[in-house]
């Protein structure tokens, strides 16, 4: 039986549900995975804030992940000395650099605006 998650113990039988049925074939089940991931969705919206990354540790972490190197990434900041005081934090970003990190490395802008 599905039931609203109210509280801490009832968030935790439902994560523990959605444990039990990951990897059902059922489409019954399937269902209700579908219902209890939902429920579980808005009760960490709620109770559990998350905040965006640090912009610069974003931009760091997609530099590595994309396997770029900061020379790269030298057009999109202004240059290879820009790019040393941004990540050492030394200067911020402006509003053209954020343009371009977002449209070129799909950083969120969210992610780099602090």
């Amino acid at each position: 039986m599905i039931t609203p998650i109210r509280n801490e113990r009832d968030y935790k039988r439902t994560v523990k549900r959605i444990k039990e049925i990951w990897d059902t074939k059922d489409k019954k089940l399937r269902d209700e995975l579908d219902v209890l991931s939902t429920l579980v969705d808005l009760y960490e919206e709620t109770h559990y804030n998350i905040l965006p990354p640090d912009p610069i540790e974003a931009i760091k972490f997609r530099i590595e992940q994309m396997g770029l190197k900061k020379t790269d990434i030298a057009s999109l900041l202004g240059g290879n000395n820009r790019v040393s005081e941004i990540l050492s934090r030394k200067r911020a970003l402006t509003v053209e650099m954020i343009r371009n990190l977002n449209k070129k490395l799909k950083i969120p802008a969210e992610s780099l605006i602090s």
